[in-house]
């Protein structure tokens, strides 16, 4: 395809003005993340004013995007998707957190549930060794169960890494779990015209990092408020709580491409950290939703438009092809 021929690019939309940080639907685990920062902040202006300054030096951008100071790059984690200051990656003493094979956006629950969890099943255990005949096998049956909740959590966070196929024209899943839903649309607002939805069910079991299914621009975000239905119902994707990421692709043809991340009966909270205009890639991270969910993929219905899943097939965020455009 000739330059002169490529379509033309979509307009970057505003902000969606309900998207004040990166996790619209609050929560308490945020609230106490937030408290705990701002006894960081105090300390740290206290009695590390020569870190604070040499941050202050290294920092870059043109304002402040949080309602609060900005000492490093901890104070930006959950308003990240407001541009404004940031630090490059070298200058963050903390970049080493992104290594860990965990979500550094659920460290929060990992430590406060799986370690409550973990001390709670410690606890039991010290009881059955301190007691005797019935209250030790309760006990001892108390702390299996802790010990097992607090694996779940910890399992539940995981962050493996991922190789992502390089091949042109493909669409990778945004998600892991099973496809429970693939509908042709007769109509998509943003596509604007026919269009394909795969639905994918995201069980606790499930690795819940969101990655982009295709290489592109972020045009826009929508946030919609709403119910916490089964994610496995049909309707859960019409009445839950959503969000969806419209992008357009950068191979030329500047398709249009949504994703929407869905929560479901236990995953109350949707973490996206993209502003419209970011650049992704293939395959790289760009939110998570918390306990069991849905995510909808929704493509341009066109000629030469293959799709390599069916319904009830699993599938794995950022390496398990679910269509590719052969054009």
């Amino acid at each position: 395809m000739t330059a002169q021929s490529e379509p033309k690019s979509r307009s970057i939309q505003p902000m969606d003005p309900q998207l004040h940080d990166i996790q619209p639907g609050s929560g308490a685990v945020i609230h106490l993340e937030q408290a705990w920062g701002a006894a960081r902040r105090l300390w740290l202006k206290t009695f590390r004013r020569g870190y604070v300054r040499r941050m202050e030096s290294l920092r870059k951008g043109d304002f402040n995007p949080c309602p609060h100071d900005a000492l490093d790059p901890r104070d930006l984690k959950f308003h990240r998707n407001q541009g404004g200051w940031y630090w490059e990656t070298a200058d963050d003493p903390y970049r080493w957190r992104d290594s860990i094979p965990f979500a550094r956006v659920g460290l929060a629950e990992l430590l406060l549930m799986g370690g409550g969890f973990a001390l709670v099943g410690a606890a039991f255990v010290w009881w059955a060794f301190v007691t005797s005949g019935a209250r030790q096998l309760i006990a001892a049956s108390l702390s299996f169960v802790a010990f097992i909740i607090a694996g779940l959590i910890v399992w539940f966070f995981r962050d493996p890494s991922r190789s992502t196929p390089t091949l042109p024209g493909l669409v990778i899943s945004p998600a892991d779990g099973k496809v429970v839903d693939i509908e042709d649309l007769e109509h998509d607002e943003y596509i604007g015209g026919p269009a394909l939805k795969v639905g994918i069910f995201l069980s606790i079991f499930s690795v819940h990092i969101n990655r982009a299914p295709v290489s592109g621009r972020v045009i826009g975000l929508k946030y919609t408020a709403g119910k916490c239905l089964n994610a496995l119902r049909p309707e859960s994707a019409r009445e839950n709580e959503q969000l969806a990421v419209m992008m357009e692709t950068d191979d030329g043809h500047r398709r249009g491409i949504v994703v929407r991340q869905i929560t479901g009966a236990i995953a109350r909270r949707i973490v996206c950290w993209l502003k419209p205009g970011d650049e992704l890639k293939r395959g790289e991270k760009f939110g998570m939703i918390k306990l069991g969910s849905r995510t909808e993929l929704i493509l341009p219905k066109e000629d030469g438009l293959t799709v390599h899943v069916q319904t009830g097939d699993m599938v794995k965020a950022g390496t398990s092809i679910l269509a590719q455009f052969n054009s």
